[in-house]
């Protein structure tokens, strides 16, 4: 019988996502905030659901898993959203300081010439300001940010 998972250390980082979150990234939606709703499957996974209008005026909606894998030691995912039709799929885990969640994952390069390597942030500043950031592995193995959004709880 497969074992019951249990809420370790580590889900508190994501469960300080918990919330109803207004989002600012003004290179991906031509200026208009975004919203964004995370909840907690009862402390193992946690999922954000976002909307917001994209730069050409669509609508769009997306879907952002995450957990922390025990067998593997890392925070896994995955995000999905009606603008693209790839599941971006992560495996990461925390720095040092407790506050950056770093996620890695392979994804369209941005020359649809193939897959490219990708690491996402989640950055908190405090309990109530996130950051999250986007980068591309360059040729020299440096990372190369393209996307910033920052998120503020909603009181």
């Amino acid at each position: 019988m497969m074992k019951t998972a249990e809420v370790l250390k580590e889900h508190s980082f994501l469960e300080r996502l918990v919330g109803d979150w207004t989002v600012s990234a003004p290179e991906m939606s031509g200026g208009e905030e975004w919203r964004e709703t995370v909840r907690s499957l009862h402390g193992i996974w946690f999922v954000a659901e976002g909307s917001g209008r994209m730069p050409d005026g669509k609508q769009a909606s997306s879907i952002l898993t995450l957990g922390y894998n025990a067998a593997k030691g890392k925070y896994v995912g995955s995000w999905i959203g009606s603008m693209m039709d790839y599941m971006w799929v992560y495996e990461g885990e925390l720095d040092a300081s407790g506050n950056v969640l770093d996620l890695y994952t392979t994804g369209p390069d941005f020359n649809g010439e193939g897959l490219a390597d990708y690491r996402e942030q989640i950055a908190f500043s405090d309990a109530d300001h996130r950051t999250f950031i986007s980068s591309a592995r360059q040729p020299d193995g440096s990372w190369k940010q393209f996307m910033e959004a920052h998120y503020t709880r909603k009181i």
